[in-house]
């Protein structure tokens, strides 16, 4: 089989469920080593994270992946163990196989080209790597990118791995992300008996009238660069386990993801108000895990649309959808950001997978975007 499906394997036999590495960095970084790239681990807490340059200077082009996946889940409920590569009908089957051990894979082969064909290209060739981006990536490229604040390390152009094709490999260019922000939301009442609702306060009855407003608000109409803000609640909880008692608290997550037609003091203030209304006693704990971010048409994009059109003909609809990713992290630093990678139908499911026929195309795809870039005629 092909060098980019046999290292493919190689990283899915790693159990690396977040935020463990399992060994995969090392590995590749004795890959890249060879190559002539400087490797550079920057751990932080229990988290593994690799830096690799070849040349120096500017520009600065830099591809992002992440080493960790998702827990499986019930192994039972795999055709075959998701720790041991699988192919059935033109198809790698494991967990990470699409998000993103296959393009990690393509990263690295496609760095090996560029250094080894294209050894005086200008600028800085760069691969980031982080176990800590299906967690709660504290100490990952969050992590890694106030390093390079500190340290004067800039970011050009960035390249991220994430499976964002639709339909076909190449179909859709992430060219941005929605902001995403949580909330956690108590709500006060008095316990009681279910006998007599006069001498108790029921949180549930109260909270529900003001959650349903919520869900059905129109929160923003969007902009050219972004859809309209969603609001999602994801968990509501309440009861002490008996069914004659009236409960004391509610307790409820919920989460917007917002461009930039609002703003997070905006979507606080709005929601506060409707609890505020609706007469709850109630505290709210907010996260702001993301800003949204949106890449112009630049060199990065229009280079990232010329290798897809030539090697796939394909003209990708570029994209600011989708959840939050590492890019979040990059952007801030003055970098444009692209997201680039395999059909993600299958991510974080049972039976992941990956199209073998895009798994062999990604190398020269990410391959073709830096020849470009970097000057290698």
């Amino acid at each position: 089989m092909s060098e980019v499906f046999e290292l493919a394997c190689e990283l899915i036999r790693r159990r690396s469920v977040t935020p463990r590495d399992e060994g995969c960095q090392a590995l590749l970084a004795a890959r890249l080593a060879r190559a002539g790239f400087r490797c550079t681990a920057l751990p932080f807490a229990e988290v593994e994270n690799l830096w690799a340059t070849h040349g120096d200077g500017a520009p600065v082009l830099v591809f992002l992946g992440h080493t960790d996946v998702v827990p499986p889940g019930p192994e039972t409920a795999w055709s075959s163990p998701p720790f041991e590569p699988s192919v059935r009908e033109g198809r790698l089957y494991g967990r990470g196989a699409a998000d993103m051990k296959g393009s990690v894979a393509a990263m690295c082969l496609a760095l090996e080209q560029v250094a080894v064909h294209h050894p005086d290209h200008t600028g800085t060739l760069a691969l980031l790597l982080t176990s800590d981006e299906e967690g709660v990536a504290e100490h990952g490229v969050r992590r890694v990118a106030q390093h390079f604040r500190e340290s004067g390390q800039r970011i050009d152009w960035c390249v991220v791995g994430e499976p964002s094709s639709r339909e076909r490999l190449g179909d859709l260019l992430r060219v941005g992300r929605r902001g995403s922000l949580t909330g956690r939301l108590a709500v006060r009442g008095v316990q009681g008996h279910v006998a007599y609702p006069e001498r108790a306060r029921n949180p549930i009855h109260r909270a529900a009238p003001a959650l349903a407003e919520l869900a059905t608000m129109r929160w923003d109409a969007g902009n050219a660069a972004f859809p309209p803000t969603s609001f999602q609640i994801s968990n509501v909880h309440a009861g002490t386990g008996a069914d004659n008692v009236i409960p004391g608290a509610l307790d409820a997550v919920f989460n917007f993801r917002y461009g930039s037609a609002s703003t997070p003091a905006e979507l606080k203030a709005r929601l506060e108000s409707v609890l505020r209304r609706h007469g709850l006693d109630f505290s709210i704990e907010w996260r702001l895990s993301g800003e949204p971010f949106v890449t112009g048409d630049g060199p990065l994009r229009r280079a990232a649309a010329a290798v897809l059109a030539e090697q796939l003909g394909v003209k990708p609809e570029p994209s600011t959808g989708g959840g939050t990713s590492d890019a979040r992290f990059i952007s801030p630093l003055g970098a444009e950001v692209v997201e680039l990678g395999p059909v993600n139908a299958s991510i974080h499911k049972v039976d992941e997978c990956i199209d073998l026929s895009d798994l062999e195309r990604l190398p020269a795809v990410f391959a073709g975007i830096a020849t470009r870039l970097l000057g290698c005629g």
